[in-house]
């Protein structure tokens, strides 16, 4: 069945087109179902001013288009005769658009072809699901402020008492959110093409959750992120929850992470497998392959963990991870190898620091030419660390030679000034450029509100 075909079947009458800009934000338009033909998926739908996104375009040369991408197709299940395309910007000229991340990934899986290799990579989604939240940033000059409410609260005494980072793994009633995370695990399967392999609670107490998200293709796996969280947000509407995808918005609890599971194949082998090796039956190819995210590590961050609030989940003591060391099933590590299983189609790296502002086009091309440079350059990732690194002492730290994050989104914008040449041209400079440009105008603008706790600790000097 062509996709007019299915279009008249499932009655659509309007067509939402869907793309993230730059930072992330999930932006869309929606047209009517006669303004889409033929043309419109080879030439694009001319339904965007450039201009108006940040890092996009000049005014004065403003005109990009929108290409649905068929094979994300959505009858979007809440709303009657309604559809939605994930698009790819392009140019008037039908040039794919080189700031929009979607096409930089796929630029970027061109190297994985040249060489013969085929990715695959998982997510596991963390975020935040509260009752309420209300901010006030209406009134600098007298204050600003924020308040959360969550039924799950450790200091909410209408329920079952929680305390602070005892919220992974519990049963109902105590998961007082099981039922949402069932129905967007269930919608995400049937309308989205997106399997959940399984939904939890998390450690931070106040609504924090998990979805696993079933390892794909890497176009397909950045989709499915768009995927949850366009879903999430809208079925947490209905329920009347509202959700976030910022990092750290408790102070004292866990952080949200967007840890991400790669391996590399070729056919049907896996690359990163080998039952002849005694630690992690890990290959050459794949300790290659991490110690190309440790060389880069400090660069990612900037797209990895994009945001100002980024750096406030990145410390130790909250199964956040600072140090760039690699290790099996060792969770100070920023790259661990999971040790679940001892089976081929198992065999996996995965990198930790990732979390989920990020956009995932953007952070997924990254961590991929990260390791390929590592592969390609045989950059050694060193001895793996199986000791809790929260514990080692500075002088430890140092005579392993173990690097840590950067401490803020500043740092992290000044490794990726310095350490870019392993991303292009697959990301072009122009790119770069604007990413910096406008990452380090948020930095700035954040970093200029005084905040409550330096009223707290700064007040009576």
């Amino acid at each position: 069945m062509d996709i007019f075909s299915r279009l008249d079947e499932d009655g659509i009458r309007w067509i939402t087109l869907q793309f993230m800009d730059i930072k992330g934000y999930i932006k869309e338009v929606t047209v009517k179902r006669s303004k889409i033909d033929e043309d419109s998926f080879a030439r694009g739908v001319p339904k965007l001013d450039g201009s108006s996104i940040e890092g996009f375009t000049s005014i004065e040369e403003s005109d990009l288009t929108l290409k649905p991408v068929i094979n994300t197709y959505v009858k979007i299940p809440w709303r009657s005769g309604l559809a939605r395309f994930i698009s790819e910007v392009v140019e008037k000229d039908g040039k794919p658009y080189e700031k929009d991340g979607r096409i930089i990934l796929r630029r970027a899986l061109t190297a994985y072809d040249a060489e013969g290799f085929t990715p695959y990579i998982g997510i596991e989604m963390e975020f935040f699901v509260f009752n309420r939240v209300e901010i006030d940033m209406t009134t600098p000059y007298t204050g600003m402020s924020y308040r959360i409410y969550s039924d799950e609260s450790p200091h909410n005494t209408t329920g079952y008492p929680r305390m602070y980072k005892k919220g992974y793994y519990p049963a109902t009633p105590l998961d007082t959110l099981f039922n949402y995370r069932m129905k967007i695990s269930d919608l995400l399967a049937e309308y989205f093409n997106c399997e959940v392999d399984a939904h939890h609670h998390e450690v931070a107490t106040s609504g924090q959750v998990e979805l696993d998200i079933r390892y794909s293709t890497p176009l397909s796996t950045a989709d499915n992120v768009l995927n949850v969280k366009y879903v999430a947000r809208n079925i947490a509407d209905e329920m009347g929850y509202v959700v976030t995808f910022m990092p750290k918005p408790l102070y004292g609890d866990n952080g949200s992470g967007m840890h991400t599971h790669i391996s590399i194949w070729r056919e049907n082998i896996n690359l990163f497998y080998d039952p002849d090796d005694e630690y992690a039956e890990l290959s050459q190819l794949g300790r290659y392959f991490i110690g190309g995210l440790i060389e880069h590590g400090r660069s990612l961050a900037a797209l990895v963990a994009p945001t100002v609030n980024s750096y406030k989940r990145l410390i130790p003591g909250y199964e956040a991870p600072v140090y760039l060391v690699w290790s099996k099933a060792n969770r100070s590590a920023a790259i661990r190898v999971p040790m679940y299983l001892k089976r081929d189609y198992n065999k996996r790296i995965e990198f930790r620091p990732p979390d989920p502002s990020a956009n995932p086009y953007i952070a997924l091309a990254a961590i991929l030419l990260a390791g390929l440079d590592g592969i390609k350059k045989k950059i050694d990732p060193g001895d793996p660390i199986d000791r809790n690194i929260y514990e080692m002492s500075i002088d430890e730290l140092r005579r392993y030679n173990i690097k840590m994050l950067p401490r803020d989104l500043y740092e992290a914008l000044n490794e990726l000034k310095s350490d870019d040449t392993y991303l292009k041209p697959y990301f072009s400079s122009e790119f770069l450029d604007t990413y910096y440009d406008i990452k380090l105008k948020e930095y700035k603008s954040i970093s200029e509100y005084p905040t409550t706790p330096e009223l707290y600790y700064y007040f009576s000097l």
